[in-house]
C-alpha cells in the first residue's frame, strides 16, 4: 500500500507557473510508474504526464508537452510537476497516481491515488 499526497495547487494567471508535488509513503519499486492526471467536472480523468520510477523516463500528453516537466526523487519518494506557461484550460483538479505496471495513460491502470489538488488559472 502506498499513500499519495499532493500539494502545490492554487490560483495562477495565464502564463504563470506552478509546481505540484506528490509525496509517497510506502515502497515504490523501480518497475512502478507514477502519473499525473487532471479532472474537470463532468469529464474523465485525463493523463497529463508520468515517469518510470526506475529509469526516470518521462511521458507527456500533447497538451503538456513543452510546457510541463515531471520529475522524481527516489531518495525523497516524491514526484513533482513543474507547469509553465499555464493556460485557462489547465484549470482542473490534479491527481498523482501509481501504477504497478508500466507506462499507461488510462486511469483504470492506477491503483493508488492522492486526494487531488485544485489548480485554477485565470485569464
Amino acid at each position: 500500500q502506498v499513500d499519495l499526497v499532493e500539494s502545490g495547487g492554487g490560483l495562477a494567471q495565464a502564463g504563470d507557473s506552478l509546481r505540484l508535488s506528490c509525496a509517497a509513503s510506502g515502497r515504490i519499486y523501480s518497475s512502478h510508474f507514477m502519473g499525473w492526471f487532471r479532472q474537470t467536472p463532468g469529464k474523465d480523468r485525463e493523463f497529463v504526464a508520468g515517469i518510470r520510477w526506475g529509469t526516470g523516463k518521462t511521458y507527456y500528453s500533447d497538451s503538456a508537452k513543452g510546457r510541463f516537466t515531471v520529475s522524481r526523487s527516489s531518495a525523497e519518494n516524491t514526484m513533482d510537476l513543474q507547469m509553465n506557461s499555464l493556460k485557462v484550460d489547465d484549470t482542473a483538479v490534479y491527481y498523482c497516481a501509481l501504477a504497478r505496471g508500466g507506462y499507461d495513460t488510462t486511469a483504470t491502470a492506477y491503483r493508488e491515488w492522492g486526494q487531488g489538488t485544485q489548480v485554477t488559472v485565470s485569464s
